[in-house]
């Protein structure tokens, strides 16, 4: 199985806590990012290749990739700014609101 595979390749294991999904939430977008816009949803063929890719994907999501949460800045860009980053991110609250059908007891709605 999974953890088997892992602990025999010596793989250290880094999981969340079962039901809390937005425990890791950060780290998940922050992966999917990486994988789907970066090129890291891929098969190496060796460690040097894959090292490679990270190391370049890391460097294009914080320093090219403008993003929508920091007022389209780079990461690198909002650190080196000086006072507070205009945040363009809603709250778990108001997400969560946002979402939520306004009449809670409608019952055959659809999301189209």
């Amino acid at each position: 199985d999974y953890i088997s595979k892992l602990n025999k390749g010596q793989i250290a294991i880094s999981m969340t806590e079962k039901g809390d999904p937005y425990e890791n939430a950060l780290a998940e977008r922050v992966n999917g990012i990486l994988k789907t816009e970066l090129g890291l949803n891929s098969k190496f063929d060796n460690y040097q290749l894959a090292l490679t890719a990270v190391n370049h994907a890391i460097r294009v999501y914080n320093t090219i990739r403008p993003h929508t949460s920091i007022n389209y800045m780079t990461p690198e860009q909002a650190h080196r700014q000086q006072g507070p980053v205009p945040a363009r991110w809603k709250s778990r609250k108001q997400r969560v609101r946002a979402y939520a059908c306004p009449d809670q007891s409608e019952q055959g709605y659809s999301f189209q």
